[in-house]
Order: C-alpha cells, then structure tokens, then sequence
C-alpha cells in the first residue's frame, strides 16, 4: 500500500524555529500548502548540510573528528557559540542525542530548543528511544518514565503513544524506532530482545502499531534495520554484519515488517552485506540494489546507520562512505565519521557533476516533505 506523500509547506513556516514542543500536533493526513522548489528555496551548501544527521558533539568543531570511540567522551549537554558557529557553517539537517548528551528533563528540554532556535530550517532532532534496554531517556533515571521489554509487550500502540508523548514533551520530532528486525538468529549479538518477536507477521503488526502511536504524537517513527539484523552473527558497530539469505527467503521474513506500517515513516538502513542478493559484500548503505528493495523507496525517507560505525570506517573514508550512500539512494546520512570532510566530499560531488542536482534534490524535497509534518 502506498503511502501519502504530502507536499511541502510554505518554507518561511518552516524557518520559522520552534520556541517549544506542541502537545497537539496536525496529523499527516493534513495537507501542508505549496511550497518553492528545493532550488529556489535552498542554496547548494544547504541543501548538502540537510543531508546530514550529526551527534551534538560533532559541531565542537575542537574535535578531530566525531566517532564511535566518541561514545566514550563526555558529552555536549549545552548550545554554545562555537556550536551554532558550526551550524553556520555546516547547516545540517537533523541532531541525534544520546544518553551522554541528556542529564533531566529540563536540560534537554532546553537543549532540543535552544538547536532549534539556532537553524534556520527546522532539525530532526532524534534520539534512539525503542522502549527496551536501548532507550536513552526512559533508562535515564533522572527520567520518571515507562520502561517496556519488546517480548512481553502487549499493545504496541500505546507504548509507541507512550514514547511518541514524551519525546514530544522534550523537544524531539524523530524517534530511530520500532525495532523492525526479526529475531531469528539466537547468536545475534546485538538484535536479540530489541526486536518484538522471532515470528515475522508478529513483528511486522507490533512494528506497524507502534509506528502509528508514535506518528498519534508528531514523532517521525524510523523502521530500523533494512534489510534485516535479526538473522546475523556480528555486530556492524565493530564489523560488517552478513546475512546468507536469500531474496526469495528476506521477503518471506525481514522484509515483512518493514512493508507492514502504511503511514509515514523512515526506514534506517543497516551496514549489512546479503551476498545471496547482491553477489558482493557491499554493506546495503552503499547498494543501490538493496535500497532500491525497501517498500516504497521512492516516498520513504531513507537513512543510513551511523556511518562512523566500523563496519563502514573500516573500508570507506567519511567522504567515500556519504558520497556512496548517496548515490545508493540514501537521504540522509546519520554521523558520518568526521562532518567537514563527509559535507565537503559531498558538496564537491555535486560540483563536479559525480551527483547530479537532480539526485540531490530528490532527497531535499523528501526531507522538506516530511520536516513539513513533524517538525512542528
């Protein structure tokens, strides 16, 4: 079923940043009015900073360059002059917080709307809040939150419309979940109780239900991890993770939830090689051939898993691995592994003529389509 896909808005309402998270929220049925085209209303060097999604640490500009190892540090809980320098320089389009980065309740609060006030178009700001033991403010204990546990849960919908109301409350409009994979490797290292079920049609109705409670609360829910996690060995934050499966075999289970939700949504895709698919061990970040399976591709906000994540660092620079993920047909490119270079391998790109403005600007007027409903 295809999803309704909703033209821009007036790109002055858009730039307008909002001064506090709304308890009531316009649901994506309402209808945005027209609005100018992405070359008309951006230049080039904001249109390549709308493709990135970066931690909050990545615009301390002091940094060599932004991580995994990162997660280590402490981290930016503050706006400060140098940071909206940074965002002066490098418009980027979105913000994911992490546990590092929230200490209360007020201080992100604070945090999410004083970025903001700081852009000119609105930010996804993001947060991986899934509702299991991956959630960085309801573990939080500075946070009086509902704790959930994917295996038990019964009614997805209302711990999506849980999750979707608090996110809102504090400042957040994109949250990286459901968990889409299904648990079907009991060596997965990393998937395990974060996905919903080892039965896929279970899954694929608990992903669907919990994407529509979040969007019941103005959250942009992220389906993650495309093509797949929940059947491989590794773990793509310290290696590029396989799945042997077949194409017949992944749209007879992984793929299942990801096509289930007909709302609107961002589907995360994961650094996962399928050689039974593609024939190489290209990660499916940087394969057109697999992002170009993803249910309704050409309406679904795509984003790439953290590419500082070594399953990407590992092969590909920060400029190689944004340019690549790109052209694969990813619209946005979550923590690229050091933001000037990724920003201006990009920009050069499309300078030169490697991307051309046609394939850039699909990507904008997706990302425009969907910040014109939930960034609000």
């Amino acid at each position: 079923m295809k999803r309704l896909f909703l033209p821009v808005m007036l790109l002055a309402a858009l730039c307008a940043c909002a001064a506090s998270p709304q308890s009531t929220v316009p649901q994506p049925s309402a209808a945005p009015s027209a609005a100018p085209t992405p070359d008309s209303a951006l230049t080039l060097e904001q249109k390549v900073g709308q493709l990135f999604i970066v931690r909050p640490d990545a615009l301390d500009l002091t940094l060599a360059q932004e991580t995994i190892n990162d997660a280590k540090a402490d981290g930016v809980t503050e706006l400060t002059d140098a940071m909206r320098d940074a965002l002066r320089a490098y418009p980027v389009g979105g913000i994911c917080q992490f546990g590092k980065n929230i200490t209360d309740p007020e201080q992100i609060k604070r945090f999410n709307n004083d970025l903001q006030a700081a852009c000119q178009t609105p930010l996804f700001i993001a947060v991986d809040e899934e509702g299991g033991r991956v959630s960085r403010l309801a573990n939080n204990p500075a946070f009086d939150l509902p704790q959930y546990k994917n295996g038990a849960i019964t009614d997805a919908r209302a711990m999506g419309q849980d999750i979707g109301g608090y996110l809102k409350q504090y400042g957040f409009n994109m949250d990286f979940a459901p968990v889409a994979d299904v648990n079907t490797n009991p060596d997965n290292p990393v998937i395990g109780d974060r996905a919903f079920s080892s039965d896929a049609e279970t899954a694929a109705q608990m992903v669907a239900e919990a994407a529509q409670g979040l969007r019941e609360h103005g959250i942009l829910p992220t389906l993650k991890h495309f093509p797949g996690h929940g059947d491989t060995k590794e773990d793509s934050h310290s290696s590029l993770a396989v799945t042997h499966k077949t194409l017949a075999e992944l749209q007879n289970c992984e793929f299942l939830p990801f096509a289930a939700d007909s709302g609107l949504h961002a589907v995360m895709v994961g650094h996962i090689a399928t050689p039974n698919v593609t024939g190489d061990m290209t990660p499916a970040t940087l394969s057109p051939e697999l992002v170009g399976l993803i249910p309704d591709a050409e309406n679904t906000l795509i984003v790439t898993d953290s590419l500082a994540m070594e399953a990407i660092t590992a092969a590909y620079t920060p400029g190689e691995a944004a340019v690549q993920a790109l052209q694969a047909g990813c619209d946005l490119l979550l923590m690229p592994n050091g933001l000037p270079e990724a920003y201006n391998a990009v920009l050069q790109a499309v300078k030169d003529g490697t991307i051309s403005e046609e394939r850039l600007d699909r990507s904008i007027d997706k990302i425009l389509r969907y910040k014109a409903v939930f960034s609000k």
